[in-house]
């Protein structure tokens, strides 16, 4: 027996090594499959520029984490870079192949509010170009409304229309739960408003913390509605936005009629019935035999025929984007050492200024701290450093700021958010419940500490609390040292206080209004170089054609995540979204990411979550089944 078992392991073993083999063979000649791109243009076949927007615009695409697709058994949703469709739409306005732009927004997941101002912007320069824009949903909500009022004509399904939330909502506070389960929550902060920790330590919001919602929520609601305003002139938002029930009811639940009555769309039809209007401009698609096809070029092929104009001297572009971390991870998210190297790799590169676009709620203090210092290195050869912010720029997002000779914002962007914060929880009253006792002999105060299961000595708590005080008085000095101010001045426009781009202008923290495109200028002039001198150099890697595959393979032929649609679907949405906030906060809860400058209270964007809550889960899963 002993010899037919050695045989059966043997011929296990040849037939594993065989099958890892053949696995390897297949992905490395797909790879190299993946890898060859198509000829520039090959799919470039004019008409209409077919915008399917079926995922969420962000700042930086992330990268698809194959482990977490497979144990989640899901894919993520899509993501598209700001300055890839801003490319396109511009480039479109230019080039005669295009008739016309087309917007399908009917699984459209949203975006941050500057980069739906950017994207209404280029659409403003497509028609100024005298070409139509023309979008279409089956269910229009804040950010797809942004968009399409920017459009010549908006449609919706007949089943289908418009509805306006606002910004706001409510977050799930957990002391009760702690209470129910003797859980003792240790919470260390600086900043009367950084309400971070307040979901683990209260039962609702503080007062401080509304009083600061109310603020910062009440200017993005008035930005957003004047700009929708200005671009459809005949919306009547305070009807759709006052009575809801009563607007709806005045056209019998015929959601589509009333959002036309209101000015919100201006045509109700199917895709098939859009899909001919748009043949009848930008021509028939006589390859395609369904109902209402039209001649279109999809944004991928679009992009990859446009010519790369690299002039002059670079400027290197750095994008901190989403959470700041510790370590390599990311893109999409801001993993600290992957952006310090990208950052000292670049210093060989003769880069004539150096622009940091934010786009992040902050993070860890050290993942922060580490692409702080990188941006000084630049900063000590001598070149101008300026800072872009997007939506969000708020704690750690501000830390790496702070080096910057110009901070530029819009007047959406949230920043702000200067205080710091740490949680630990522990569990010596659960346990106690239960006959769970824990006993020792300790050399000093802190032997041992800190004790998750035993509980925490005081002097442990008096330690991380004046830890926590001390990168408290750091941010202030990095703040005071990049904005001249003295850490007094600073202090009273901290305390962990979210301010909208608006508001951080007119007390110092940001400089001046702005996108992208005006920091790089601004950096041009600063390094003496001319239009025409000079381009951007974005610092970041690309997409792993293996990991696309990967994609493809799980999801059908066109790797795509159908959504839920309709009305109803959006509902399905929000519970999803508010399944990965909970799954987030369970992870902070068994995590420790050590001291924190991170702006919890920030607006979640569209995408952020998407990219994080995979790997939240799979944190979340291994600590239950390993731990």
């Amino acid at each position: 027996m002993s010899f037919a078992g050695k045989v059966w392991r043997l011929l296990v073993g040849i037939k594993d090594a065989l099958a890892l083999l053949f696995l390897l063979l297949f992905f490395v000649t797909l790879f190299a499959l993946l890898s060859t791109r198509p000829s520039p243009g090959a799919n470039v076949r004019g008409g209409a520029l077919l915008l399917d927007l079926d995922g969420a615009v962000v700042e930086e695409a992330s990268v698809p984490d194959p482990l977490g697709i497979l144990l989640a058994q899901e894919l993520p949703a899509r993501e598209y870079q700001l300055r890839d469709i801003l490319r396109a739409l511009d480039a479109a306005a230019g080039d005669e192949r295009i008739k016309a732009v087309v917007l399908d927004l009917r699984e459209f997941t949203g975006g941050g509010h500057v980069h739906m101002q950017d994207i209404a912007r280029a659409l403003d320069r497509v028609r100024a170009a005298d070409k139509p824009v023309l979008a279409y949903s089956l269910a229009y909500t804040d950010d797809a409304l942004m968009l399409a009022s920017h459009a010549s004509e908006v449609w919706t399904d007949p089943l289908g229309g418009a509805l306006v939330f606002g910004p706001g909502g409510h977050r799930q506070y957990y002391k009760g739960l702690f209470e129910r389960f003797a859980v003792t929550s240790h919470v260390y902060r600086v900043g009367t408003y950084k309400s971070a920790v307040e979901p683990y330590m209260l039962s609702e919001m503080s007062p401080e913390a509304r009083a600061n919602y109310e603020a910062l929520y009440g200017v993005m609601w008035e930005e957003w509605q004047a700009k929708v305003k200005q671009a459809r002139p005949d919306a009547d938002l305070a009807r759709v936005t006052g009575d809801v029930t009563g607007w709806i009811a005045e056209h019998g639940g015929n959601v589509a009629e009333a959002s036309r009555a209101a000015g919100l769309v201006d045509t109700i039809g199917s895709w098939e019935d859009f899909a001919a209007h748009v043949a009848g401009i930008a021509g028939e698609d006589r390859l395609d035999k369904k109902p209402g096809a039209f001649l279109h070029t999809e944004l991928r092929p679009w992009l990859a025929s446009l010519p790369e104009d690299r002039p002059g001297k670079a400027i290197g572009v750095v994008t901190v984007a989403g959470e700041i971390v510790d370590g390599d991870s990311g893109p999409g998210i801001a993993g600290g050492a992957r952006i310090a190297r990208l950052l000292d790799e670049a210093l060989d590169d003769d880069l004539a200024a150096l622009v940091v676009r934010v786009d992040s709620p902050g993070g860890t203090v050290t993942g922060s701290e580490e692409i702080r210092r990188a941006i000084l290195r630049h900063k000590d050869k001598g070149i101008p450093i300026v800072v872009s912010m997007a939506n969000l720029a708020a704690s750690g997002g501000y830390w790496v700021s702070t080096p910057a000779n110009r901070i530029f914002a819009e007047p959406e962007t949230v920043t702000g958010s200067i205080g710091i914060f740490g949680w630990v929880p522990s569990f010596e009253q659960t346990l106690a419940r239960y006959g769970v006792t824990s006993d020792g002999v300790r050399t000093t105060a802190i032997s041992g500490q800190p004790d998750i299961l035993g509980g925490f000595t005081p002097e442990t708590d008096a330690l991380l609390q004046q830890a926590i005080e001390f990168g408290y008085d750091q941010f202030l000095t990095r703040v005071a040292e990049g904005r001249g101010k003295t850490k007094a001045e600073v202090d009273t426009i901290a305390q962990g206080r979210v301010w909208d781009g608006g508001s951080a202008r007119q007390m110092g923290l940001v400089d001046q209004f702005g996108g992208i495109d005006d920091a790089l200028a601004w950096a041009a002039g600063k390094a003496g170089l001319e239009e025409g001198e000079w381009h951007a150099q974005y610092l970041a890697g690309g997409i792993d054609p293996a990991q696309a595959l990967i994609l493809q393979l799980l999801n059908g032929e066109d790797g795509r995540q159908r959504q839920p649609a309709g009305l109803f679907g959006l509902v399905a949405q929000r519970q999803e979204q508010l399944g990965a906030r909970i799954t987030a906060d369970l992870e902070r809860i068994l995590g420790s990411a050590g001291m924190q400058a991170y702006c919890l209270e920030c607006p979640v964007t569209p995408g952020a979550g998407a990219r994080s809550t995979g790997a939240s889960g799979r944190a979340l899963l291994r600590r239950l089944l390993l731990d």
